[in-house]
Order: structure tokens, then sequence, then C-alpha cells
């Protein structure tokens, strides 16, 4: 064989090796992306057990929701507040992004400074800035008793 065939299949074997090559490799990134994916699933909603009736709390798609689905489960006594809202604060700070949302819904679930979390039972317009972590739909008058909630994960 001469040096020109020679150099044309070793070209011709390299070229298959760095293809064979290139192909193993995106299979293996194809596979650690979707167990990255299976073991970080994303927490759409998350239950919250008041007075033995299960709700559902719709969560935002924002940091300080993340956090606090990390946060969970939690079994938190939460205080009466104004005639239109409970409260408790978390033993540990959320990330915020506060803002006036000008009018507090009821079951609206929001987060006061860093680390005082907030269920609102009535709806009233505010002066003060919230972040909002997620709604509770049809949420009933809490009372003028302190309640305790229990907050769990919920896979979507």
């Amino acid at each position: 064989m001469n040096d020109m065939k020679k150099i044309k299949l070793i070209l011709i074997l390299l070229l298959l090796f760095a293809t064979i090559g290139c192909s193993f490799n995106k299979e293996s990134d194809n596979q650690n992306s979707s167990e990255t994916t299976n073991s970080n699933e994303v927490i759409k909603s998350v239950k919250a057990i008041i007075n033995g009736k299960e709700y559902i709390i719709s969560l935002e798609n924002n940091e300080t929701s993340k956090s606090f689905v990390n946060y969970l489960p939690q079994e938190l006594k939460m205080n009466e507040l104004n005639g239109n809202e409970k409260y408790v604060y978390l033993d540990k700070s959320l990330p915020t992004n506060a803002s006036n949302p000008k009018r507090i819904n009821a079951g609206d679930v929001m987060l006061y400074g860093d680390n005082c979390l907030v269920i609102f039972y009535k709806s009233f317009d505010t002066s003060y800035s919230y972040t909002k972590i997620g709604h509770i739909d049809n949420l009933p008058d809490l009372g003028s008793d302190n309640i305790t909630v229990k907050f769990e994960q919920l896979k979507d």
C-alpha cells in the first residue's frame, strides 16, 4: 500500500471514531438530563390542611415558591391578625421579590418580609408589600382563632 492510501485510510478511521464518540456522548448527555429532570421535578401545588379540610395552593412560578416547597412538609401554628389573615414567622428566610399588590384577595398566600408566611382569608386593599407564593381557591373565613396548618408537597 502506498503512503497516500495509508493516510486516507487513517483519516477515514479517525473520522469514523470521532463520529462514534460524538454519538455516544450525546446519548450519555440525554440520559443525564432526563435523570436530572426526574430528580428535580417541579412542584406546581401544595396541600394545606386547615381545620381538618384539605386545600390546594396553586403556586407562583418564582424563587420564593420554590424555596417554600423545599421547606415542606411543615405543621405550623398560625396566629390571627386583623380579622383577615393568619400568619407565622418561619424559622428560615426565603428569597423575596416584594411588591405592593394594591389588593389582597381571599386565598392569597404571601410572604411578608423574608420569613413571615401569611394566608389571607378576606379580600381588602393594602399599602403593604408582599412576595406572592400562591393562591387557595374558595378559602372560607378562617375565624378569629389561631389555627394549625399542615403544608405538604403535591406532585402534579
